[in-house]
């Protein structure tokens, strides 16, 4: 059977990088957006040769899939709040678009802003979804005369272990500490995210695969993929307690299958991300019946049995200590490990 050849992406016109080059030389604070591709291994390269050159470099809010760690190129990351976001890009009046589309809020609410591009600055796309955004990069880097390579992050774990309460600072640490080289993250950690992702810029190099869109669960179901496709390379699943609701039967695929994943619940036992963003919706405090829609804790989850139930070892960790221990324990390891981190 003949092998069905991938299309080739075209790449962007020799006309689009030359006005694109113009803009930049003539703009006085240019932001570069990437998003899909342009956040692939190859083209992190590129972009990193552009920061190098003065030009500020922003992922999408959401990335598929991005390195992260030692050795990377590491660009900033677009604000998920739209006031946030503009206060952020403030003076940039040339924005570049590489691998996506004109930012927006996440979310539409009164009295905030959707459109997430500051009054006067020039949207310009370098290329295009369809296009082929490592070409695109390089090419802007050439005509540019950026240097030939850009700034990339140090080795830099933690040294002592996290003491004191279990937080997901905490537990970021300890997964700097831990996380092996070429480690897959599958994250849907949602408002316990940030923790981990403060502490692991500068971790072993690892890959993130993450959800783009608006719904949650992925990531259990996710880490099953991964580790199927990749079973030389230690998978974690990071979970917010809402989320990982959605897809809670794939611990057991997880055991029956012996993948060697290790799976970490922040247990709130609630959704915390949805009482967020009621309130920004300005309607007022939530009463009693909107209020225990949002509540995971009447009854409270027993995260441990549940994930015993369906064949994972596991383990709850209310102090840093604890999870310390557990996440190390299961790095050394390999096969299935879940952990519940107990943050509420």
């Amino acid at each position: 059977a003949v092998k069905a050849k991938k299309p080739e992406r075209p790449a962007p016109s020799g006309d689009a990088i030359e006005a694109a080059a113009r803009a930049v030389r003539a703009a006085k604070k240019t932001v570069l957006l990437i998003g899909g591709q342009a956040c692939r291994a190859e083209a992190m390269v590129q972009a990193a040769r552009l920061a190098a050159h003065g030009v500020r470099v922003l992922a999408d809010t959401f990335v598929a899939r991005q390195g992260r760690g030692a050795g990377l190129f590491q660009p900033g990351r677009m604000q998920y709040f739209g006031e946030a976001a503009l206060a952020d890009l403030a003076g940039t009046d040339l924005m570049l678009l590489a691998g996506t589309t004109q930012p927006v809020a996440f979310f539409a609410y009164p009295d905030r802003p959707s459109l997430l591009v500051p009054e006067g600055c020039e949207l310009m796309t370098l290329a295009a979804r369809s296009e082929d955004a490592v070409a695109g990069l390089r090419a802007l880097a050439d005509a540019l005369g950026a240097p030939a390579s850009g700034p990339v992050q140090p080795l830099k774990r933690p040294e002592a272990a996290p003491t004191g309460p279990m937080t997901p600072q905490a537990a970021g640490a300890s997964i700097a500490r831990h996380l092996p080289e070429g480690a897959i993250i599958c994250d849907d950690s949602v408002t316990s995210g940030g923790g981990v992702a403060s502490q692991t810029g500068t971790a072993a190099p690892h890959e993130v695969l993450a959800l783009t869109g608006g719904a949650i669960g992925q990531a259990i179901p996710l880490s099953i993929g991964a580790a199927v496709a990749c079973p030389d390379r230690k998978v974690l699943s990071l979970n917010g307690d809402g989320a990982a609701m959605y897809t809670v039967q794939g611990l057991w695929t997880i055991a029956r299958e012996n993948l060697d994943v290790t799976v970490v619940v922040f247990a709130n036992h609630a959704y915390r991300i949805l009482n967020i963003e009621l309130g920004r919706t300005g309607a007022g405090e939530a009463g009693p019946s909107a209020s225990r829609l949002l509540d995971l804790g009447d009854p409270r989850i027993d995260w441990v049995a549940m994930a015993k139930a369906m064949g994972l070892p596991a383990v709850r960790c209310e102090t840093a200590e604890s999870f310390e221990t557990a996440f190390a324990g299961a790095m050394r390891n390999k096969g299935p490990m879940f952990i519940e981190a107990a943050i509420g």
